[in-house]
């Protein structure tokens, strides 16, 4: 047997087919989620209307993503972690072009490709923190010391993190916050050093809050504040300032189990068809109002199993990983696909602010869909080349 045909018949088959299986689906309802967006009359005339023009693009990426996936999966990890330095300056560039861009959407465009840097910087930094956590203690001890392991995932991810909030993008800023903590377990940050920096973040969250948030951001404190009135139950305006979280809720919160249908038209009581919430953005950041109102329930729950499923393979490829690198690598992931599910979710049912963030491999979103499946591919190739021993290796599997 070839080491190719060996690669390929040892991989994670049940995490392959739940992915591809959560891309499929996530084409189906952008089909529904963007049947009602304005697109050019020969555009409509060549795809039958917008909802299978967006459903068309979404495979597009889809192929895109698989070469991404594949490619980064039959590679040893071990080489590909060396481009996180150079990519993670690329990407500091690029967001750093971006935030100066009168654009409301947080997206570079170059000739023809639209793409948001946002999402190149903080896989750019998981790169960068698996190699540099486990190859910088071999130039010096003092490089292994929890003190220089906390400065290290500190910088790699403060920097990109205060780029985004100033950007204006508080959803992919705020993912960085659950994939450093990750990062710190992970990396045998002891309790002790846990405990200070929490007790002094709880000191300083003030501070952040009232001080520093408002200079980053506009918007952040904006959706905190209406967050909290609507939590408590206090008055908002529901034409301005709380349409988007009142519809969203009401959306999913009326569909019962079964829900009301694909593609369901006005007439079968659907908010989402009657232009609630706004239908300009259901096909990415609320599509998960789409799938609660028109799938009801037990949609809602299938999807969420799927989740729960490809995390959990995560998990078990993270524990098998043959050293640190790999297994920084596929909890990061496991991280970011996370925090982005419980975003994505949290903010259509009120558990946490508006932000707006794409669901993985669900959502609309080219650039979100290929970094997605290029990590999992990364993830892939730590079961792949678990076995394999690299004479680089200084530590234990």
């Amino acid at each position: 047997m070839t080491p190719f045909l060996r690669k390929l018949l040892g991989m994670n088959w049940v995490l392959i087919l739940v992915m591809y299986g959560l891309l499929i689906f996530g084409v189906f309802m952008i089909e529904s989620a963007a049947r009602h967006l304005t697109i050019p009359a020969e555009i409509r005339n060549q795809f039958g209307g917008p909802g299978a023009y967006y459903a068309w693009q979404q495979k597009k990426w889809i192929l895109l993503g698989s070469v991404g996936f594949f490619g980064a999966a039959l590679v040893d990890y071990r080489w590909i972690r060396w481009l996180g330095l150079p990519f993670y300056g690329v990407s500091m560039i690029l967001m750093f072009v971006a935030m100066h861009q009168d654009n409301s959407v947080h997206r570079l465009n170059l000739g023809s490709l639209s793409f948001q840097p946002a999402q190149l910087g903080i896989t750019s930094g998981i790169l960068l923190i698996a190699w540099l956590i486990q190859d910088l203690p071999k130039l010096h001890a003092w490089l292994g010391a929890p003190i220089a392991r906390i400065g290290i995932i500190g910088v790699l991810a403060g920097v990109p993190f205060l780029v985004v909030m100033k950007m204006g993008d508080m959803g992919s800023a705020l993912v960085w916050i659950p994939v450093s903590i990750v990062a710190l377990l992970i990396a045998g940050v002891p309790f002790r050093y846990l405990s200070f920096m929490t007790f002094i973040g709880a000191g300083v969250l003030p501070i952040l809050y009232f001080v520093v948030l408002p200079m980053v951001s506009t918007r952040g404190p904006e959706r905190i504040d209406l967050w909290l009135r609507m939590l408590q139950g206090q008055e908002v305006d529901i034409t301005d300032e709380g349409y988007s979280a009142h519809y969203a809720t009401m959306a999913v919160g009326k569909a019962g189990w079964k829900g009301v249908g694909w593609s369901a038209p006005a007439e079968r009581n659907s908010l989402f068809a009657k232009g609630y919430p706004s239908k300009d953005t259901a096909h990415d950041d609320y599509i998960f109002v789409v799938i609660g109102e028109e799938l009801g329930f037990r949609g809602s729950l299938l999807l969420l199993s799927a989740y729960a499923m490809l995390l959990i393979q995560c998990l078990f490829v993270a524990f098998y990983s043959r050293d640190m690198s790999g297994r920084l690598l596929v909890s990061l992931v496991t991280a970011l696909i996370f925090s982005h599910v419980f975003e994505s979710i949290g903010m259509c049912v009120l558990l946490l602010p508006i932000t707006g963030i794409p669901m993985p491999l669900v959502s609309y979103s080219g650039t979100f869909v290929v970094v997605c499946m290029f990590l999992l591919g990364l993830v892939q190739s730590v079961w792949i080349h678990r076995n394999q021993r690299s004479p680089l290796q200084s530590e234990p599997a």
